[in-house]
């Protein structure tokens, strides 16, 4: 199938559709990711390397006319979605189209897909829709501002604000958004130890569960020294 279009109808939506079931690699596989991944969606199994393969070629059309398909039949159509809506460089079409799949996201897979382009013209701006995103009713659009963080974590400005916005979800009370927050946690602490130290040492708002698997994930990370992994398991919350 020709996946390099300037303008996507409804009837190569369908087409498409056929043609990714032909990577499919089988109903047991299928039923594997469905478990792992923890979707209402069918999963159909299409290997990574083959996904990243088509959006790669969809990336060279007019991708924006695929996306406005809003293909949504199984999990390989979201991640498709997801990849190609981090390809839009400009920030508030990007905004929009990923608002609209947050929306529609049900697992951790599809937001965790997308890789994000921060620039000196956007950072604030992504930063300012992460903050934005972990106040949302919907758990994902939550879990999505948190990765977003995550994935600022190496720019100095922000390591203040980030701790902020993670201690603001004490009373957060969904798995995914406070396994999101502790890996979040953790990342800060191999990239602005110090600070991140002190946060956890001072009595942050943190509930018990997101404390305890920030520390965990510290504790298992070959990023972290013995002495630090030591010192951090005293502070872990007793049930």
């Amino acid at each position: 199938m020709q996946l390099c279009k300037e303008r996507w109808t409804k009837e190569d939506g369908e087409e498409f559709q056929k043609y990714l079931y032909t990577f499919s690699k089988g109903e047991e596989k299928g039923a594997w990711e469905k478990r792992i991944v923890n979707t209402a969606l069918p999963a159909i199994a299409v290997p990574s390397k083959e996904i990243d393969s088509i959006v790669r070629k969809i990336a060279k059309g007019n991708f924006l006319s695929f996306l406005d398909l809003w293909l949504w039949e199984n999990h390989s159509d979201v991640l498709i979605n997801g990849k190609l809506i981090g390809k839009i460089n400009d920030f508030d079409t990007m905004k929009s189209y990923l608002t609209e799949f947050d929306s529609r996201a049900d697992n951790w897979s599809a937001t965790d897909c997308i890789r994000f382009s921060f620039t000196k013209e956007n950072k604030e701006d992504f930063f300012n829709l992460a903050c934005g995103f972990i106040r949302d009713p919907h758990v994902f659009v939550r879990r999505q501002g948190l990765i977003i963080l995550l994935k600022m974590t190496s720019f100095p400005e922000y390591e203040d604000g980030i701790l902020r916005a993670a201690d603001s979800l004490f009373s957060e009370t969904e798995y995914y958004v406070n396994m999101a927050n502790a890996w979040l946690i953790a990342e800060c602490f191999t990239k602005f130890r110090d600070k991140t130290f002190a946060y956890l040492n001072g009595a942050p708002h943190l509930n018990a569960f997101t404390l305890n698997k920030a520390i965990s994930k510290c504790r298992d990370s070959y990023r972290v020294s013995a002495e630090d992994k030591a010192f951090l398991a005293t502070l872990r919350v007793r049930k």
